[in-house]
């Protein structure tokens, strides 16, 4: 649900109203914000010593802040010669990134540019991403640190640099095919084409937006100019511990997108279930217990283990489709019948058809655990039918900012 206010006596007037839609402009920028007040005055004054006398510009701020941020674009915007549109998001679903999507879906220009509210992106480079971008008939064009005059020269401290680093190597690793010709897939400042995003395909998690694009719908052309990471105007950087772990569980969801890789996946951590399940046994058996219920119990123990791994790292996106006593009570279910469903099998594999027991176990692991993988992901994590809900329908307000000659941007959803 959207709700607009305006300025009362300009846009509240019918007259105004009805011009009130300008032409679409070059260049939308999206700034995702979060509690970035002492930031916005300095970034528009630079938006606007740098942009508009080059190409048209709007400029959309998503917000997720939780101080008056969105007061202050708006009281700053006031005197802007160019649109300026604030989006306030009620739940931020998907962290930044999903501040981002919501921006692409507000863009009303062909290129659209994306960089941080914190004035580490230098404003003056948007009129060089926008025009790389024409002149290489790109789709993307990446702000890079790490090419010849790119610098990470604003990434504060050893610790933040090796992070960076780190993270960047790991995803081109692991995404070697779709992040070619990409030196800086961490980058958070680049321009892409609207007509290159497909929104609705975007399941951002945390602040890698760009990472995020270049896997599930890559620009046929990509391109980059350098630039060079800048000081912090203000405040402190959201950059946290738990930021860095959001990443590493995207990574492995995206990694993990094809059956295949999902299978794999699914196999190590069912054999990390072995650790719990052993000291489960161990810790029975030392207090009286007999082995076999013992073993029973132990297994449980194993179950929860894997349970709680797969449903943070391996099906995180599919959780919504059912209640999470459902979810448990389907997996503990499927589980415990592979348990079951093992022995006898090893018997038929025996007995009837002659093969050795070393072999029949064997066979019975492999067996059992696709039909494990099978059932987890068709009876406890596949859509209803219909199709699932729209991801993430987080609640919203938009409130617009007038600018010059009594125009003003207009963005509701």
């Amino acid at each position: 649900m959207t709700h607009e206010s305006t300025v009362p006596g300009e846009l509240g007037d019918p007259a105004v109203r009805a011009a009130e839609v300008p032409e679409p402009g070059a260049v939308t920028i999206v700034v995702p914000t979060f509690n970035e007040s002492a930031n916005i005055r300095e970034l528009l004054r630079r938006i606007n010593e740098s942009v508009p006398g080059r190409l048209p510009c709007e400029v959309v701020f998503v917000d997720d802040s939780t101080d008056d941020t969105p007061d202050v674009i708006f009281r700053e915007a006031q005197d802007c010669p160019f649109p300026v549109t604030v989006l306030h998001r009620e739940e931020p679903v998907g962290g930044l990134g999903g501040a981002v999507v919501e921006g692409f879906k507000a863009a009303g220009s062909d290129w659209i540019v994306v960089m941080d509210g914190d004035l580490q992106h230098p404003p003056s480079l948007v009129p060089e991403l926008v025009g790389t971008g024409e002149r290489a008939n790109a789709g993307l064009v990446v702000a890079s640190r790490y090419i010849k005059g790119g610098s990470r020269a604003g990434l504060a401290g050893g610790y933040r640099i090796a992070v960076s680093r780190g993270a960047t190597w790991l995803a081109k690793s692991l995404f070697p095919r779709k992040l070619r010709g990409i030196s800086d897939p961490m980058s958070g400042f680049f321009a892409i084409r609207r007509s290159a995003v497909t929104a609705e395909i975007l399941q951002p998690l945390g602040y890698k937006i760009l990472f995020e694009l270049a896997v599930r719908s890559r620009p046929r052309r990509v391109t980059e100019v350098p630039f060079v990471f800048q000081d912090r105007f203000a405040g402190e950087s959201k950059s946290t511990a738990q930021e860095g772990f959001r990443f590493l569980r995207h990574l492995l969801g995206l990694r993990t997108a094809s059956p295949a890789a999902r299978m794999v996946a699914f196999g190590l951590i069912g054999a990390t279930g072995f650790v719990p399940n052993l000291f489960g046994l161990w810790a029975l058996t030392e207090l009286g217990l007999h082995y076999v219920p013992a073993e029973i119990l132990a297994n449980q123990l194993g179950l929860a283990w894997n349970f709680l791994l797969i449903e943070h790292l391996l099906f995180r996106e599919r959780r919504r489709h059912r209640r999470w006593w459902d979810r448990v009570g389907r997996f503990a279910l499927i589980a415990n019948a592979d348990l079951l469903l093992r022995i006898p099998l090893i018997a038929l594999l025996v007995h009837e058809l002659g093969i050795g027991a070393l072999s029949a176990t064997a066979l019975a692991l492999v067996m059992t655990f696709v039909l494990r993988f099978v059932g987890t992901e068709a009876l406890v994590y596949l859509p209803r039918r219909g199709g699932s809900k729209r991801r993430g329908a987080a609640k919203a307000h938009s409130r617009t900012a007038p600018v010059g000659a009594g125009r003003s941007a207009r963005r509701s959803r």
